[in-house]
Order: structure tokens, then sequence, then C-alpha cells
């Protein structure tokens, strides 16, 4: 099965998503209209210092949690900025950190029915002190995890990034 976009017009913008309705046409001759939500993309970085992975809890007002766990993670906003980039940035403004050593674990669509944001995972490793300038309006709390406590993380977790690169890192590390 295939289709074309063959029209579309932007119905909102805003400072982290826009809101198109686009019109398809499918290889069967059917039309469709969808809403989609555009989004620049994000990262997301398992950092991990050998013994303890490092999360933040911080508030999400979309979901009412006044404390989600998550990964440092954060939106591809500069521009020319690669996600690898961007990883660093954000690693280094929400727990302070840096890595001496990166691996890209994988990419994945946060919401195919919707929107098109790519998420871009990393694992950080031999990490060091790095000084933190977070954005003014975040509030993080870092949250040291042992490696031991990973299987309560991942069962408790609610935040699909976070899901997705503890997973993936579980698996790596096994």
């Amino acid at each position: 099965m295939s289709f074309e976009r063959i029209g579309g017009r932007t119905v909102w913008e805003g400072r982290i998503a826009t809101v198109r309705v686009d019109q398809f046409r499918f290889d069967d001759g059917e039309e469709a209209e969808r809403e989609i939500v555009e989004h620049p993309g994000s990262v997301a970085v398992v950092a991990f210092d050998g013994e303890r992975l490092f999360l933040v809890r911080q508030p999400r007002e979309p979901v009412n949690d006044p404390a989600l766990l998550e990964l440092p993670a954060g939106k591809l906003d500069e521009e020319g900025e690669d996600p690898l980039d961007t990883a660093k940035r954000e690693l280094a403004e929400e727990i302070g950190k840096g890595a001496r050593t990166w691996h890209r674990l994988t990419s994945f669509y946060t919401s195919p029915g919707f929107a098109d944001e790519e998420c871009h995972v990393y694992l950080a490793t031999d990490l060091y002190d790095e000084p933190a300038e977070a954005s003014e309006n975040e509030r993080i709390e870092i949250v040291e995890v042992p490696l031991a406590e990973l299987d309560q993380v991942i069962q408790e977790c609610r935040d699909a990034k976070t899901l997705v690169g503890l997973l993936w890192f579980q698996a790596y590390n096994a």
C-alpha cells in the first residue's frame, strides 16, 4: 500500500509544535484527511556511570503528573544541531554531566498515529561533571538509580522514551 500527500494547510503554530491538516491519496484511489502534529524531534539519554543510572523527575502538566520519572531528554530546537550534539547539551543542562563515550541505542516515532516526532536515544557512559544550566522554566530533580533497581524502575515507568531507553539499555547490557 502506498500513498501521496496531495495537499495540506497549517492550522496552528506554537513554540513546541505545529498542527497541519493534510490530504492524502492512496494507491486504490481513496483520499483521506489527517491532522498531523509537526515536532522537530527529540533526544533521550541513558546516563550510566557503571553503577547508577541518572534520571530526572519533573512536573508534566499535560498528564497531570507532578513528578514524572524520565531520562534526561530534550527537543531538537537548536538550528543546525544534530541529535548527538543535542543529547550532549541536554545531559549537561539536566543533570550536570558529560560523557566520554556515546552509543546510539535506537530512534523511534513517539506517536505516529498523529505526530511526526522522532526520538533519538543514546547511551552515555564514562561520565564526568559538567556545568549545568537548566532552562529557567524547568523544575528538575536528579534521581540516581542503582543498577539493581532497574527492573523496578521499568515496571513503574509511565514515560515512553524512558521505557524505550531503559529496555534497550537492559538488552544492551545483558
